[in-house]
């Protein structure tokens, strides 16, 4: 049979804890009341999901949401010369601004063998423009590489 502590304690009653550890067992109840109420804790994370949800909202849509100005490809035809002709429609937010687009053609191994800046004069919500870019092979497909409202000096005047 062992003796010590655990011997002497009652039934009903625990063996008293390390001090150094826990504390003193007098200041268990004292410390538990001192603590923040679990509604307040929950409270407080609660409104720190909601503001960093919101900012992870706002970043995603900033970076993934409507593009202000985009176009589409409608078709490309080869032309002579090492050239090609390219078809896009353009679909803006703001329709009274100048837009530019970049097109590209490239060659049999994928390189980008041309490229070409089209002006987008202000309009209707959708402009359907036709560009021929020169290219130093022959090319094999046009495609377009971006779009956009800041439109270079040299292209917008007349």
């Amino acid at each position: 049979m062992r003796t010590g502590q655990a011997g002497t304690a009652g039934a009903g009653t625990r063996p008293p804890l390390p001090e150094g550890r826990y504390g003193s067992a007098g200041h268990g109840q004292a410390a538990r009341e001192n603590r923040p109420r679990g509604k307040a804790r929950r409270w407080v994370f609660g409104v720190i999901a909601v503001v960093v949800s919101s900012a992870a909202a706002l970043l995603l849509y900033q970076n993934l949401g409507s593009v202000p100005i985009e176009a589409q490809r409608l078709g490309f035809e080869e032309q002579p010369g090492n050239s090609m002709s390219i078809t896009i429609d353009v679909t803006r937010d703001e329709p009274d601004r100048p837009g530019v687009c970049v097109v590209r053609v490239r060659d049999i191994s994928g390189a980008e063998s041309g490229r070409r800046e089209i002006f987008v004069p202000p309009g209707a919500g959708s402009t359907v423009l036709t560009a021929v870019v020169r290219s130093g092979t022959r090319p094999v497909t046009a495609d377009i590489f971006g779009c956009s409202y800041d439109v270079p000096q040299y292209l917008s005047t007349p």
